[in-house]
């Protein structure tokens, strides 16, 4: 489905991106996994997207920082010599009442979640769109679009990330370039891991399908939206949140 395709994944050491990344490397595609500190797990996602016969390497990278992310896409392109997908996953959660947030916990959920998504957009956009089938995919929030209490750093970020959606794919849209975003629920992953058990079961009374989703599930969505299938598909944002909010 992906053979002979290149795609960067942020944040793809863990969770969604993980599975993202296996799943477009199970489907042919070489990967990139951008992660920030745990270099073990980094390299943990390679060997398991080798496996699968593609080439994979790991690029440490703090997504908020400008000029370093330059770096690390110039990098990859030397290495791999074309890019055709980004995944924005890279994110972080500071949560707190807006009554109580500091102002450096509403900084860095911006920073990474919003910013990095920008700054590694704005810096692979020039190879993407060399592309004949180029592809960017935001990973959003269903936060994004309803609010959550206690998430407006979160929330402000992922509903910039919405709008960075739309943007992206109306000026790369002349170039054949797709942009579109997955807006999650609740899935379990090392984020939702940490929430208290009452909580958890609270979230699952309240979603329709009674359970969290499955890091695999939006990566299937993440590879359908990168295949040939969605080429005539941008500009979208793709709830998956059991229908949470249907």
């Amino acid at each position: 489905m992906l053979k002979g395709k290149t795609a960067v994944v942020t944040g793809g050491s863990r969770g969604i991106g993980k599975a993202v990344a296996l799943a477009f490397a199970e489907n042919g595609a070489d990967i990139a996994v951008i992660f920030s500190g745990n270099e073990a797990a980094a390299n943990e996602v390679v060997a398991g997207a080798e496996s699968f016969g593609i080439k994979a390497r790991a690029y440490q990278c703090d997504v908020s920082d400008f000029s370093q992310t330059k770096d690390v896409c110039a990098k990859i392109f030397k290495e791999f010599g074309k890019i055709d997908i980004l995944v924005n996953n890279a994110g972080i959660t500071k949560d707190g009442l807006l009554l109580s947030m500091k102002e450096d916990d509403f900084d860095a959920v911006i920073n990474v979640n919003l910013k990095g998504a920008f700054n590694f957009t704005r810096h692979l956009a020039r190879y993407i769109l060399k592309s004949p089938v180029g592809r960017i995919i935001n990973i959003s929030s269903v936060s994004g679009i309803a609010g959550n209490v206690g998430q407006g750093n979160y929330s402000a970020s992922k509903a910039g990330l919405i709008g960075l959606t739309k943007t992206s794919a109306k000026e790369f849209a002349s170039r054949n370039v797709t942009c579109n975003a997955i807006a999650p629920g609740f899935i379990e992953t090392d984020m939702t891991s940490v929430l208290p058990e009452e909580i958890l079961q609270n979230v699952k009374t309240a979603v329709p399908l009674k359970r969290m989703g499955k890091p695999e599930e939006i990566a299937a969505l993440a590879l359908f939206l990168a295949s040939d299938a969605a080429s005539y598909i941008t500009g979208e944002v793709i709830k998956a949140d059991g229908g949470m909010y249907a």
